[in-house]
């Protein structure tokens, strides 16, 4: 009855209003203003994926050679591909940045007990796998039980120091050693690969872990695999609904990009890529990364100066020898081809001038330089070889960063002139130039030089040496290669670089001559202790050529240095004074034995894009350790913030 009056009403005033509208006279009519609907723009959608959703990753060692297989316990899986970014979290994480451990999986630092002989584990709890499964003390008790007793792992020989595991509790795992060692957990810390935990109501079904591909795989991490390229180029991550339920949830919060995509990318169209912002993080050479940043202005540096890089990094890329093949078994020859290197020339062809100098089996970090490198100056300064009986030379040349710092000055870059920051950005020193030196060491084994000055060797063929290396430009390896390589012809070493994406799984084998690789192992990062440098050397991972060692690659060993890895893990943790003699110690023997030649501190040039990214860690903020290989990336990822666009 109401709406029947309210339109009786409602049409007599129609009614009217048109009888008088038409008895008036005509008046101009006042078009009311259009309102236009605001634009709404269409997402970008890049390779994919919405491009303001998504952050873009340099996948930086190489397409994967196995793309289908996760499978990260038995050989090289192509790990920085985002499993060690994203997927996996550790029971600890190295925080080199600020010198401390990161709790991820566990809830607390390792503890020991007096003798040494056993390790407890405190677990952090609500931690779930990516299948809505709790992560609890038997995964741990499985996962170190499985690698130990399964011949063939990656981490089958560490594993033998364990007597017996058990989990008194959910959230508590009780590791009983075969005998003392305060630096069993060294095995369970990530900085660039340690033992992971693996999911045991997967695994246990699992009957020949050897060929298993573990495909998909089960996250603790943020990430859950999204897509991956069946060639290997790409692998993409997606953010877990349950992030919160990780560890990089309850410590940072959740990681603003939705998408991760790890992408195989070379120079030059690298650096036009990140011209286009199709990049939001990669390494580039220094010559590349000059270009880049002189054509977009979004992108930056960890360093805004010369060297740009990250010179905290706790690992030192070199030269390393198949000291099981001659003549790289003969330690003067490997002194040889040291001397024989102009680190200045080196520097200027590897890195265009940019690059610290390293010569110690330590880095030369802002933690460990002034605690075991600085140390060790008067030692070198006094230390010689000998060359022929009863004849030395010193060796050591404190002035070669600042031949390298004037080198990048004079190449145009904006250097430092006070003297400790060149110490600081290019380092202490390094090996004399003495090619003549290097030849009286040959010629002392029997070397010899044809009438083109190129060497022999001792059995009168020509010397020709291969320097496997891995294929990506911005990696420090692949530039090390060549600029050893050009270093070695001018000696008159015959000398070539092989690039393969299966570097990995050669040099674990000794399928190599010489290598460019990471001869510094990285230790803790925060305490004076270099157990984890050293063991790397440790006689007891020494296989045969043509078995898989995971040892040094290198495969030198030395009773003396065994005896140091061996005080080292009897040395309780707070003993620093007795940790950085022992550390010291198996410095000057790598040093004095030229096991490997260590040429810079690890950095890489690594270059950011702030058009859709913004909060990237750098040396004024250094919230977290900035290298995108390393597992610190996914607590990177909480604080970058989209800028919109």
């Amino acid at each position: 009855m109401k709406k029947r009056k309210f339109f009786a009403l409602g049409l007599s005033f129609l009614l009217v209003a048109a009888l008088v509208l038409t008895g008036c006279p005509a008046e101009e009519v006042v078009e009311e203003p259009v309102v236009e609907e605001p634009v709404v723009e269409e997402p970008v959608i890049f390779k994919g994926f919405p491009r303001s959703e998504t952050l873009f990753v340099q996948w930086a060692h190489g397409r994967a050679g196995a793309p289908d297989n996760f499978n990260e316990w038995v050989g090289w899986k192509n790990r920085d591909r985002g499993m060690a970014q994203l997927m996996n979290e550790p029971l600890w994480t190295t925080d080199f940045a600020h010198g401390v451990y990161i709790n991820s999986l566990a809830a607390a630092l390792p503890e020991y007990n007096e003798d040494l002989t056993q390790m407890t584990i405190r677990l952090r709890e609500g931690v779930y796998w990516s299948d809505g499964v709790e992560f609890t003390a038997d995964d741990v008790v499985f996962t170190i039980l499985f690698n130990r007793d399964n011949v063939g792992l990656n981490w089958t020989e560490q594993m033998q120091e364990v007597e017996s595991v058990s989990a008194p509790d959910k959230y508590t795992v009780v590791i009983e050693l075969t005998g003392p060692n305060s630096r069993f957990h060294v095995h369970l810390v990530d900085r660039w690969g340690c033992l992971w935990m693996m999911p045991k109501h997967v695994w246990e079904n699992v009957v020949d872990p050897i060929p298993f591909e573990y495909n998909p795989p089960l996250s603790l991490g943020p990430y859950v695999l999204h897509s991956y390229d069946p060639a290997g180029f790409w692998t993409a991550w997606e953010r877990r609904e349950d992030w919160e339920r990780t560890p990089t949830g309850m410590l940072y919060g959740k990681p603003k990009p939705e998408y991760v995509m790890f992408t195989v990318y070379e120079e030059p169209a690298e650096v036009i890529d990140l011209v286009r912002n199709e990049i939001d993080v990669t390494y580039l050479t220094m010559e590349g990364i000059k270009a880049a940043l002189d054509a977009n202005p979004n992108l930056r540096t960890y360093r805004a100066g010369v060297p740009w890089v990250n010179t905290d990094d706790p690992w030192g890329p070199g030269i390393g020898f198949n000291t099981d093949l001659p003549p790289y078994d003969i330690k003067d020859v490997r002194w040889a081809l040291a001397l024989a290197i102009d680190i200045v020339s080196c520097s200027l062809t590897a890195f265009d001038g940019g690059m610290k100098a390293l010569a110690l089996a330590v880095p030369d970090s802002t933690y460990y330089g002034p605690i075991l490198v600085d140390p060790l100056l008067p030692w070198l300064d006094d230390f010689t070889i000998e060359i022929e009986p009863g004849v030395y030379f010193a060796p050591w040349d404190p002035d070669a960063p600042y031949r390298i710092a004037e080198a990048a000055r004079d190449g145009g870059y904006v250097v430092p002139t006070d003297l400790e920051e060149i110490k600081e950005a290019f380092g202490v020193g390094w090996w004399k130039y003495a090619p003549d030196v290097a030849a009286r060491l040959l010629e002392k084994h029997g070397f010899t030089r044809d009438k083109d000055e190129m060497w022999l060797l001792p059995d009168g063929t020509p010397w020709k040496m291969t320097i496997i290396s891995r294929p990506t430009a911005g990696d420090v390896r692949y530039q090390m290669a060549w600029a050893c390589a050009h270093e070695w012809r001018k000696f008159g070493i015959d000398t070539t670089v092989k690039l393969t994406e299966m570097y990995s799984p050669i040099c674990s084998t000794g399928e190599f001559e010489v290598s460019t690789e990471v001869v510094v192992q990285g230790p803790f990062g925060a305490y004076p202790d270099l157990y984890k440098s050293f063991d790397d050397f440790n006689s007891k991972y020494w296989k045969p050529l043509g078995e898989y060692t995971w040892g040094n690659l290198s495969r030198w060993t030395d009773p003396r240095m065994d005896q140091i890895i061996s005080d080292l893990a009897a040395t309780a943790w707070g003993e620093d004074e007795r940790l950085a003699e022992l550390s010291i110690e198996g410095i000057k023997l790598v040093a004095e034995e030229m096991a490997v030649i260590p040429l810079m501190v690890g950095a890489v040039a690594e270059i950011y894009n702030t058009y859709y990214w913004t909060g990237w860690p750098s040396a004024e903020n250094p919230y977290m350790p900035g290298l995108h290989c390393w597992p610190h990336l996914k607590y990177w990822l909480p604080f970058l913030e989209p800028t919109g666009r």
